[in-house]
């Protein structure tokens, strides 16, 4: 029992003496500091492979240039996480033959560290979708999208931790959250941006996340909205096509423009202090806008680019469809009068948009010949006949709206206009001997009268959503989606009539003016 309390008297002894220095480095094992540096990459909106000729001379954009800039960040040697904020699969004339599968090569030449989907990649349908993310060599997150069992997409993650230097970085994405409206997701599910952002955080918080960053492919409103919530430490955002940076001392948020113009890198310095248990973050950025402009194309994309280019080029002959009538794009018929080719480019928008009704304008029409029935109609015929680039638009109108665009198309007759209407999913009779404003006679929407009081959803060409041609009523009318967001044109056309294979579409009394 002596020999005990001898002992347990040393040990006593020996803690009381214990030197100072051990006590400071007992107080510093519960007082550490952690750091790193970290740049957060983030493109996002790609569309076109090869570069492009802007206003001011300059050349920006493309895979090519994007990729001497990923790969000179990387080889910095710091910590580099590169974020894709999605939209890339579509549209383009490229697309339009491959859907997205050489965007998917691409990007695989330089994968993204977290890559989430735009509403442009269920624009091929939702076995489009699984079929070109199923090639993809980089990780995929969207943490609001769902199966139609409500369970997870395989290969698909809802968020994940990485640490550097001991700080742990969180990361969650989420994709547009409206895309069954905007694109062909079919019977996928989509919760809100902003709630599974906020789950998605405060997991990541549990799971001891020092900081948090969420890729969202989101407008600029739900942009803010998540803002403003906090929960995150930095946003990486597409969808709006232009170069944003926002910092509130809380949250900073970027988007970098579209088609690789800009990649903006967001240099982020954070310290983590841990004391009794609890961990603290401190951090800022540092924000830098690449202009693609400055950097020289990569040798190795480059080639690839060009080898996608020259298929591109073969391919603009292959024949589309045949036609079983004639079509005639010349001036003094799509300007005038009711046109087979007409008829067939606005079909060809209703089955893309399942709109109530589409106007075009005559004047888009632009290859002035006449195709004999029989003809062979390739890609490049298309691209004659519609050589602006038009993007589809749709846009939500009364119907006394819809009456005062008609009115409008019909307003010069009979001198050729480019403002004609050529239209589907409607029949017009108009009298132009009445004054501009007062000609329509009678409008039907399908096999109904036209309501002056219901919405209607009507497809059109983004220069008529502008109120191009007098067509102010689209102007003010309420856009379901950013006019230089929507699909090309010419990219629906090419694939209504390979879909239809013969082309039957004749000039039917859609439009009768007397």
């Amino acid at each position: 029992m002596i020999a005990i309390r001898r002992l347990a008297a040393l040990i006593l002894l020996a803690v009381a003496l214990a030197s100072p220095a051990e006590s400071q480095a007992q107080n510093q094992s519960q007082n550490q500091v952690q750091s790193t540096r970290v740049t957060f990459l983030l493109v996002s909106d790609i569309y076109l492979m090869g570069d492009k000729a802007m206003a001011d001379g300059q050349r920006r954009g493309g895979f090519a240039r994007l990729a001497t800039v990923v790969k000179a960040e990387r080889a910095r040697g710091g910590h580099v996480i590169f974020a894709h904020a999605g939209d890339t699969l579509s549209p383009s004339l490229m697309s339009g033959i491959d859907r997205g599968a050489h965007i998917i090569t691409l990007t695989n030449l330089i994968p993204p560290d977290i890559f989430v989907p735009g509403n442009h990649e269920f624009d091929f349908g939702k076995d489009g979708f699984f079929k070109r993310m199923g090639e993809a060599k980089f990780p995929l997150y969207a943490a609001n999208l769902r199966g139609p069992d409500g369970a997870p997409l395989p290969n698909f993650k809802d968020r994940s931790v990485v640490t550097f230097d001991g700080v742990r970085i969180g990361l969650t994405g989420a994709t547009y959250d409206d895309s069954n409206r905007a694109s062909s997701a079919g019977d996928l599910k989509f919760s809100s941006t902003l709630d599974a952002t906020k789950t998605q955080a405060a997991a990541l918080r549990s799971d001891g996340a020092d900081f948090v960053v969420s890729v969202v492919h989101a407008d600029r409103r739900q942009d803010y909205q998540i803002i403003q919530s906090g929960v995150v430490d930095l946003l990486l955002t597409g969808h709006d096509h232009d170069l944003f940076v926002n910092y509130n001392d809380k949250v900073a948020a970027v988007e970098p423009s579209y088609d690789g113009h800009y990649v903006v890198a967001v240099d982020v310095t954070i310290n983590v202090r841990e004391q009794g248990g609890r961990r603290t973050t401190t951090w800022w950025p540092q924000f830098r806008i690449i202009d693609t402009a400055t950097v020289t194309p990569d040798p190795e994309v480059a080639a690839v680019v060009a080898e996608f280019e020259q298929q591109f080029s073969k391919e603009m002959d292959v024949p589309l469809g045949t036609t079983d009538v004639e079509l005639d794009s010349r001036t003094a018929t799509v300007r005038t009068r009711e046109a087979a080719i007409g008829n067939l480019i606005a079909d060809a928008l209703r089955a893309s948009t399942r709109a109530d009704a589409v106007i075009i304008n005559g004047g888009g029409i632009r290859g002035g010949k006449v195709y004999p029935p029989g003809t062979a109609i390739t890609r490049r015929d298309v691209l004659a006949e519609l050589p602006f680039g038009n993007h589809v638009v749709t846009v939500e109108m009364r119907g006394r709206d819809l009456r005062r665009a008609i009115e409008n198309g019909l307003s010069q007759l009979p001198d050729p206009a480019g403002r004609f209407p050529q239209v589907s999913g409607l029949t017009i009779e108009a009298d132009s001997k009445m004054p501009a404003g007062r000609r329509v006679k009678s409008i039907k929407v399908g096999n109904a009268a036209l309501s002056d009081t219901k919405l209607y959803r009507v497809a059109t060409i983004d220069f008529l959503g502008r109120g191009g041609d007098g067509y102010d009523s689209f102007r003010d009318a309420r856009h379901l989606m950013e006019d230089d967001d929507a699909p090309l044109l010419a990219n629906e056309v090419m694939i209504y009539i390979r879909d239809t294979g013969t082309i039957r579409t004749r000039a039917s009394g859609r439009v009768v003016v007397k």
